[in-house]
């Protein structure tokens, strides 16, 4: 990375991934607490609800927030006339949903589901509020107030939730969490943003952001989609309990690849629209982006397929032990996201809408068959036919986004090969603590922890891996700020 876009990137890819750390902990204590209050059949509910209320949040974007942060100089009137379109979906999307909610549970055989849709998916006209708001604060690069505002909502939604499992109030604590999350990072950034609707509200910037906006939304929605479509089959086919097994597999999988992949998405892509046009320093940019993300990730989600057992036996009990086979294999899910997730930024600012479209054809095509083949067999079959559709779209992204970059595969490859090794290593050293120390335990999942850590961190320095001195190099110059 150029020294400028690198320490651009790096200030704000410190707070929001602080931000994210410090979230993911917060969730990840949440979640914790709120698996041992309640039962399996209480979150199968709120998967269901998550998976319908997760396409509407993208359909009220619509991609236009993208675009805006794409824009040179966005006007009043641009910012308005996305505002008013987001709020007059997201009433339209409510109310639909609404309506549709006894039918659905009626389908899934969840009354639940009717009983709480109502107050649940108030979270789409909230997060509408939300858009214009956060999008000026991508443009201006004020991720440490975002960070805050984020980190806020997420500690006080969480505190809520467990309050309220404790009180016995089941599903309705997990739809409490999910309404004042949103509606707490709204009301914060309304209160610390400047920008109030003004100018003319029309059609006209709407059409001219158009076809670029639309190119986003088919892509989001399609892979939002597909990415809900194990939950929609899964709570129909399959036993009551398994939904609510899988859905906190790939929750708890999604921690790390979230915290990691958000806060570096929502800086990179802001950051390479720059300098599109500067190629030598947009290819060197994105391959070590590449690398240091793959340098975090890859660790994380070994490691925590290696000590599953350990760390639900500890941590959640016996009731949710049948989802540490579920999260070991999702795990692997999280080594090809990132990446694909990375490329993608590339298309987004490199390729024209009509090439992302058909790129997500030809993916979705693929995970069509292999879910289509998957779901009449079994679970563990649905859960193989992800990790085989990740990979491909991790290989679809990055055939295209390299020669876009200047970038070759062998360069790619001397790059993250590296990297993949030392973490299958680390990987070996974690499940060999196992075989000296036979029952789970806290003290045993401890150790498996520091061995991980230890080898991972060990290895990279003796090896003197370009990723870990580029992290040092970047931390050395912010910390002598």
């Amino acid at each position: 990375m150029q020294s400028e876009l690198k320490q651009e990137v790096a200030r704000g890819t410190g707070w929001t991934l602080g931000e994210k750390v410090a979230t993911a902990l917060v969730q990840f204590v949440v979640r914790i607490l709120i698996l041992r209050l309640l039962l399996p059949d209480d979150l199968k509910v709120l998967a269901l609800l998550m998976a319908f209320g997760s396409l509407a949040l993208v359909v009220v974007d619509s991609g236009f927030s993208q675009m805006l942060v794409r824009k040179a100089a966005p006007t009043g009137s641009d910012y308005k006339s996305v505002f008013l379109f987001n709020l007059i979906i997201s009433a339209l999307l409510y109310g639909l949903l609404t309506a549709l909610a006894p039918w659905l549970a009626d389908f899934y055989a969840m009354p639940a589901f009717e009983e709480v849709a109502a107050l649940f998916f108030l979270m789409i006209p909230l997060n509408a509020l939300c858009v214009i708001q956060q999008t000026i604060f991508t443009r201006q690069f004020r991720f440490a107030l975002l960070s805050k505002v984020v980190f806020a909502s997420q500690l006080t939604s969480g505190v809520m939730a467990v309050v309220l499992a404790w009180m016995g109030c089941g599903v309705w604590a997990l739809v409490a969490q999910q309404v004042l999350l949103m509606g707490v990072r709204a009301l914060l950034l309304w209160w610390l943003g400047s920008w109030r609707p003004q100018g003319r509200a029309s059609l006209v910037p709407l059409r001219e952001m158009a076809p670029y906006s639309l190119s986003l939304l088919a892509s989001d929605l399609v892979t939002a989609l597909y990415n809900k479509v194990p939950q929609f089959f899964l709570g129909k086919m399959y036993l009551d309990a398994t939904l609510g097994y899988y859905d906190q597999a790939v929750k708890l999988k999604d921690l790390p690849v979230q915290s990691t992949m958000q806060s570096v998405q929502q800086v990179t892509f802001p950051a390479l629209s720059r300098i599109a046009d500067e190629q030598p320093k947009f290819g060197e940019s994105f391959r070590q982006l590449l690398m240091v993300v793959a340098y975090g990730i890859f660790p994380v989600m070994l490691g925590m397929a290696a000590v599953a057992e350990d760390m639900f036996a500890v941590l959640l009990g016996e009731k949710w032990m049948p989802t540490v086979p579920m999260f070991e294999v999702l795990c692997l899910v999280g080594l090809f996201t990132p990446l694909a997730m990375m490329a993608y930024n590339v298309l987004k600012v490199k390729a024209e809408g009509r090439t992302i479209i058909r790129l997500e054809i030809l993916k979705k095509g693929v995970m069509t068959l292999l879910l289509a083949c998957a779901l009449p067999h079994s679970v563990e079959a649905v859960l193989w036919a992800l990790v085989a559709s990740a990979a491909f779209d991790c290989v679809v992204n990055l055939w295209v986004a390299l020669p876009l970059a200047q970038l070759t595969w062998g360069r790619l490859l001397r790059t993250l090969c590296p990297i993949a090794i030392l973490a299958g290593a680390m990987y070996g050293a974690v499940r060999w603590v196992p075989m000296w120390l036979p029952d789970p335990s806290p003290v045993r999942l401890l150790i498996e922890m520091a061995v991980g850590v230890v080898a991972y961190l060990g290895i990279s320095w003796i090896g003197r891996f370009e990723a870990l001195r580029e992290i040092v190099q970047i931390l050395r110059k912010q910390l002598s700020r």
